[in-house]
């Protein structure tokens, strides 16, 4: 886990099917939350909206479920950035129990126009406090 940005979370029962093991759509969840924690680290209050024109939304995932988490397990959850491209940006991240890998996925979130909801530019600075953050954490892959 060295040189990611680690969000940690508890998991609740809320979380849980009736064996109390995580509901696969709450690792989605969990990654949301942590890009909002980093955004959040970044100065962004509201990363949804980062302004008054644009939105950030999910344009595509790929998940690998590798072991379950369960009721009341600690988690690490990371986000760190694969690919920063004109309007998207281009997410790895990962879930950890005590270390052990439990879920990994890479996961594309798209600038669009909040009326229109077509690709735009993501702003300058936006990419520029990515491009910062992870280049002196020593793990911005491109």
């Amino acid at each position: 886990m060295n040189n990611e940005f680690i969000s940690s979370m508890r998991v609740y029962i809320e979380d849980t099917d009736a064996g109390g093991i995580v509901y696969y759509v709450n690792y989605l969840k969990y990654m949301e939350r942590a890009r909002t924690e980093l955004f959040r680290k970044l100065g962004y209050d509201k990363p949804a909206l980062i302004t008054d024109g644009l939105l950030l939304v999910v344009a595509a995932s790929h998940v690998n479920y590798r072991k379950s988490a369960r009721l009341d397990d600690w988690l690490d959850v990371s986000a760190n950035i694969k690919k920063i491209a004109k309007t998207y940006i281009e997410f790895d991240q990962r879930v950890y129990k005590e270390g052990e890998l439990l879920c990994d996925a890479e996961i594309k979130i798209a600038c669009v126009s909040k009326n229109e909801m077509k690709p735009k530019r993501f702003p300058a600075d936006v990419c520029q406090a990515f491009t910062t953050y992870f280049s002196t954490q020593g793990s911005l892959s491109s």
